[in-house]
């Protein structure tokens, strides 16, 4: 895992985006296609937004997405297939498919659904944010390192769902849903490259207790520090907490 430190947020986001679209493009000449997923939240705003202004063929993307809310339409606002098809799927022309998650269909059949779709498939890079909490996608702590499904049905726990809510993406607390379908840890782990993007110092005591601890799933994103392909864009604040001494600047 490296971990690289940006004095602007918005810089990291930039970078962030531009090392993930030379992983696309090398996927795209290598075998023609690339196989991503992506993650959503403020955190990947300026990520996102560099990736599409990048030149890639995404005719030859295929998209997975990370998580969902259970049982919130996707008209919300607060909707992560909204999210990507606003920023993301839209601003691209097309992409050779995109699997979003159907929080409002019944969970389980959904989980089964996308877990046949994605079981033999090589994902080449994976867009990630990290929660304050310490999440990955929606394995919230303690965190199943051990499942071998690929889309599991999660409970959010209260830090999590503060955070939906100080995000702004909720107007009251009893808004946010109790539940969601995510990616699983080992499912994420699979990618052949990890991106991950987390400014801002809300999210500095996660930092601390991932990468300055040993694995744990009480600690979920420090998984990470086991992934050979890794890279980990923060910001002066959110990296603040962090033994400098491994730090890239």
């Amino acid at each position: 895992m490296k971990i690289i430190v940006k004095n602007d947020p918005a810089d990291l986001g930039k970078d962030a985006g531009r090392e993930a679209a030379q992983t696309i493009r090398g996927a795209i000449k290598n075998k023609g296609f690339a196989n991503i997923i992506l993650a959503t939240g403020t955190s990947q705003f300026e990520t996102l937004k560099q990736l599409t202004q990048e030149d890639v063929d995404w005719k030859q993307v295929t998209m997975f997405h990370l998580d969902e809310y259970i049982g919130l339409p996707e008209s919300s606002p607060a909707g992560f297939r909204r999210y990507l098809k606003e920023r993301f799927i839209q601003k691209t022309g097309g992409l050779k498919q995109v699997y979003l998650i159907n929080g409002e269909k019944n969970p389980a059949e959904e989980c089964h659904r996308l877990n046949e779709i994605i079981r033999n498939t090589r994902i080449d890079i994976a867009l990630l944010g990290i929660g304050e909490n310490g999440h990955l996608g929606f394995n919230d702590p303690p965190a199943d390192f051990e499942t071998e499904e690929s889309f599991i049905v999660v409970d959010l726990d209260e830090k999590c769902r503060r955070q939906q809510l100080g995000e702004g993406w909720f107007q009251q607390i009893d808004d946010v849903p109790r539940q969601a379908i995510t990616m699983s840890v080992k499912q994420i782990m699979k990618s052949e490259q990890i991106i991950c993007s987390v400014p801002d110092s809300r999210k500095a005591q996660a930092l601390k207790d991932c990468f300055d601890n040993p694995v744990s799933n009480l600690f979920p994103a420090s998984i990470l520090q086991e992934h050979p392909h890794c890279i980990c864009f923060l910001d002066t604040l959110s990296s603040a907490l962090l033994n400098k001494s491994y730090l890239i600047r």
